[in-house]
């Protein structure tokens, strides 16, 4: 059978994922389209696979390393990618010793005169990319990020901490431990700190975001942590930070040092990771 029949016996009638891969895989055996690729970016081998919601077309796909690794790979910085993730874990922890330091010397307060503070909830459960992947029995269950978020004019100061659930009892705590009484909290109309705020010693304002964004008698809204949420879960699930309970601490911790302690460095956050490099690693 010449070429152009098999072709034509193979796609003709309508296109399903069994004779598109019968295709592929003959037109591989032919030596009329490759078996294996490698990306010319990151150097790691390719795969075929189907476009989402299609049935006859594929592409060569590859999951490997950012540019900005690439770079590093480039520049003689590290030799694999094994190294670059060491290097990021040992980064991480810096970070989070530094935060560790910071709360033992200052509290990690939020909350005075000038700054209020908004409080909320969201979400951070792994997305298994393209449906594919173990689901780990720890993240079966929606896991909740508490936030709360200290305002003062241009400067934001988050707390991030990871709660079993969206209780009372797991919430109130937090709120106690980390902002002054006497701040003005604002939040939604979320029942577990529902009119126990104000029996607290905080001032609380509410916005019914069943109702509006903004409330119109007291101009309450919650649009700068709402606003934020879209920032954090976009550099953990850019660096796929929320697949494990331990490594959500972490990224959760370096967004915590960057607004803490990275961007109030003179010299910014590579200036502030120097310095507690040299006290983490005396």
């Amino acid at each position: 059978m010449s070429l152009e029949s098999k072709i034509l016996c193979l796609t003709e009638g309508k296109p399903t994922k069994r004779k598109t891969v019968k295709l592929i895989r003959w037109l591989q055996n032919k030596k009329l389209l490759k078996k294996k690729i490698r990306c010319k970016l990151c150097q790691n081998a390719m795969k075929l696979k189907k476009k989402h919601n299609s049935t006859d077309v594929y592409r060569w796909f590859s999951q490997g390393l950012r540019l900005r690794q690439v770079d590093m790979k480039t520049d003689g910085i590290a030799k694999s990618s094994t190294t670059l993730s060491k290097m990021a874990a040992c980064a991480r922890r810096v970070c989070r010793h530094a935060m560790k330091r910071h709360e033992t010397k200052t509290g990690k307060r939020l909350g005075d005169e000038r700054e209020f503070v908004v409080i909320d909830e969201s979400n951070f459960r792994h997305k298994r990319k393209y449906g594919r992947g173990r689901i780990s029995n720890s993240w079966r269950r929606k896991n909740w990020v508490f936030g709360m978020l200290g305002v003062k004019g241009k400067h934001r100061r988050p707390l991030l901490k990871l709660v079993k659930r969206r209780s009372r009892n797991h919430l109130l705590p937090l709120v106690v431990k980390h902002v002054r009484p006497g701040t003005v909290i604002i939040s939604d109309e979320w029942r577990a700190y529902r009119g126990a705020l104000t029996n607290l010693g905080y001032t609380h304002f509410t916005v019914n975001h069943s109702r509006w964004f903004v409330d119109p008698v007291t101009g309450a809204h919650t649009q700068q942590l709402e606003r934020a949420w879209l920032t954090y879960k976009s550099i953990i699930w850019r660096l796929r930070g929320n697949r494990t309970e331990k490594l959500l601490k972490e990224h959760l911790a370096v967004i915590e040092w960057t607004y803490w302690l990275g961007n109030r460095h003179r010299k910014g956050p590579l200036g502030r990771l120097l310095k507690d490099i040299r006290v983490t690693f005396p």
